[in-house]
């Protein structure tokens, strides 16, 4: 029998049985295609040593007017600018106290500040950064005192507990018997905007809500949203707000240095929306716009409801005869969820709809909407993305696309996703694009897990799918980054694309990357057949380790469902090491492998588990012999 090339269509396909698939792949993990190809994906790496608080959601980057070339990062705690690898805090300001409305209290022995400040509003995980304390006399210096505290519990309304901390070092200091003062008659607390959840968290029973909320026993009614930002650039500054927030805005010429504020108090402002769920800057035109908001003169949030400011005015909201602000309602729908800017128009779609909206010009009303499809869903407020002209978003159990028209986007993984997929957490899922490789990304959490743990991409090039495991928080590409750059549960930005290995902590680690076959049949599916030897073919081209290798695995069956046969219990072997033995002129490998299977059908598997290697996979070979009937 002539030496049989094994050669598979590329992209993954789970809708049907293994066997029903023959000719394909089955499965795979950090592994994409190119040109057919199957190869493993680029490694990563963190930018700099540096750590951010809380789970971030969302990154944005743009560049100032002077050139500087900033990323926003927001997490469920604080909002952060970070430049040149520094993570500077931006987190607007809820409260200032008057001096002297703030005094200490410390127990000797213990690390626990008593904070007294009547009707101080916080709730537990807030942050607040005290100035002006003088020392309580002994351990609690004024130094300990006057830094950025995180609110461990609630006392009552007019008190709370912060652990006493070395400016320096973080650790908790604990007070002695001189601590007995209270920091002084000038003491100023300015408190942050309350923190978020980091995931959904179900509201029932008792501890369920916020600190005081609900009558005694019963807990919380309000829903505790995970923490979601959104924000666009008006010119070289930021605009942004999370769901139900009213807008901020940071001025990027103030410096880093400087807290974002509210919009409503900047000069000028007027009418500026109270409460929004999405806040968007049009690319051409230049209005700020808001969706989901309340109307002028009303303090509820309209969830369908868009409104926006005056154009190249990001405060001024009153329409007039003489401005372009105003506002329109969609009305297919009960929430808008998901916004994004496409080349001509702005693409909004809501939990049963998609619209078009366009400018029209004063003299038609400024912007106008058009239903483009019903009848469709979207699973999260960041599961779309734009790459090369479509757009692409997740739905509740199925993926669309819009290029003119909407449709569905054939999925060989569909059952593969949408089966494993934890329903209560569906707000963390988020897509991204990698436009060097003509991909989409959607990361979500697998049934049974509450943080992110898998992604899922589409092809839109070669138009195929593949999948695997990785533990992401946000996206985003490399239009005005070298690399794309992706957000941790490590509470870093690392660099995807970027060498080899895993490098997200600052030791490198090797990436685990496989692919496998479905099952395919030796012959003509009823005899077997002997298989004695592999001709590989594979490249370790952009590998820096001094022998890169791969392994090469078949896995032998009877028939198919029949489970894996062990030929190694008879002294056969299923599986080999290929190393790479020379570069010049070519890539050249172990000549043979040499095995001992007997088997209908095989399963092809090829894996790197090593430091420093990559590889992608060509068309080898293996030689069999006919071996009968049973």
């Amino acid at each position: 029998m002539p030496l049989k090339k094994i050669l598979f269509k590329p992209g993954v396909n789970r809708e049907n049985t293994r066997y029903s698939t023959e000719g394909g792949w089955y499965e795979c993990d950090k592994v994409r295609f190119r040109q057919g190809s199957a190869e493993k994906i680029g490694g990563w790496a963190q930018i700099s040593i540096n750590r951010f608080l809380g789970i971030c959601r969302s990154l944005f980057n743009w560049v100032t007017l002077g050139g500087a070339n900033l990323i926003s990062v927001g997490t469920n705690l604080k909002y952060y600018i970070e430049q040149g690898t520094q993570y500077y805090d931006v987190t607007p300001i809820r409260a200032t106290t008057a001096a002297g409305d703030v005094t200490f209290a410390a127990t000797n022995g213990s690390s626990t500040i008593t904070v007294s400040d009547t009707n101080h509003g916080a709730y537990e995980g807030d942050f607040v950064t005290f100035s002006g304390a003088v020392s309580l006399g002994g351990n609690i210096t004024a130094a300990v005192l006057n830094q950025n505290y995180q609110i461990a519990t609630i006392v009552n309304a007019n008190s709370y507990t912060i652990t006493a901390k070395n400016p320096t070092t973080g650790a908790a200091v604990t007070a002695n018997a001189s601590d007995s003062g209270n920091g002084g008659a000038s003491v100023v607390a300015a408190y942050e905007i309350h923190v978020g959840a980091a995931i959904q968290v179900p509201f029932t029973g008792w501890g369920a809500g916020y600190w005081g909320e609900g009558t005694w026993g019963n807990g919380g009614t309000t829903p505790e949203l995970i923490r979601l930002w959104n924000q666009s650039n008006f010119g070289e500054d930021l605009v942004f707000a999370y769901r139900g927030s009213e807008p901020y805005y940071w001025d990027s010429s103030t410096g880093t240095g400087t807290r974002a504020v509210a919009l409503s108090s900047k000069a000028g402002a007027s009418n500026v929306p109270t409460i929004v769920n999405r806040i968007f800057v049009s690319d051409v035109y230049r209005f700020v716009m808001c969706f989901g908001s309340n109307e002028i003169g009303s303090g509820t949030l309209d969830p369908m409801l868009i409104r926006w400011s005056d154009q190249e005015s990001a405060v001024n909201w009153t329409p007039s005869a003489t401005n372009q602000a105003g506002s329109l309602r969609l009305s297919n729908g009960s929430e808008i969820i998901a916004v994004v800017q496409s080349r001509q128009e702005i693409i909004v779609i809501t939990n049963s709809a998609i619209y078009s909206l366009q400018y029209l010009g004063p003299q038609g009303g400024v912007w106008g909407a058009t239903l483009l499809a019903d009848n469709i869903s979207i699973i999260s407020p960041n599961a779309v993305s734009f790459a090369s002209g479509v757009v692409y978003w997740m739905g509740v159990d199925k993926f669309y696309f819009y290029s003119g028209t909407v449709q569905t986007l054939p999925c060989d993984l569909r059952r593969f996703i949408f089966n494993d997929i934890n329903l209560n957490q569906v707000s963390q899922i988020f897509s991204g694009t990698n436009e060097g490789f003509n991909e989409v990304w959607w990361f979500y959490p697998t049934d049974g897990s509450n943080t992110i743990d898998q992604y899922v991409i589409y092809n839109y090039l070669e138009k195929i799918w593949y999948y695997g495991t990785l533990a992401r928080t946000a996206w985003l590409d490399s239009g005005l980054q070298e690399h794309p750059v992706a957000a941790t549960y490590t509470l870093n930005l690392v660099e995807h694309e970027n060498g080899t290995n895993d490098n997200e902590t600052g030791t490198p680690a090797a990436i685990e990357a496989f692919i496998g076959s479905s099952e395919f049949d030796i012959d003509d599916g009823h005899k077997f057949g002997f298989i004695w030897r592999m001709l590989p073919d594979i490249t370790f081209e952009g590998s820096s380790a001094a022998s890169p290798q791969a392994i090469f695995t078949l896995k032998p069956m009877t028939g198919s469902g029949s489970g894996f046969t062990t030929p190694e219990s008879s002294g056969g072997s299923n599986s080999a090491t290929v190393t790479r033995t020379a570069t010049v002129p070519i890539e050249a490998f172990t000549n043979i492998v040499y095995t001992r299977i007997r088997a209908r059908q095989i399963i092809f598997r090829v894996e790197s588990t090593a430091l420093n290697t990559t590889w992608q996979l060509g068309a080898p070979r293996i030689d069999i012999r006919p071996d009968g009937r049973r």
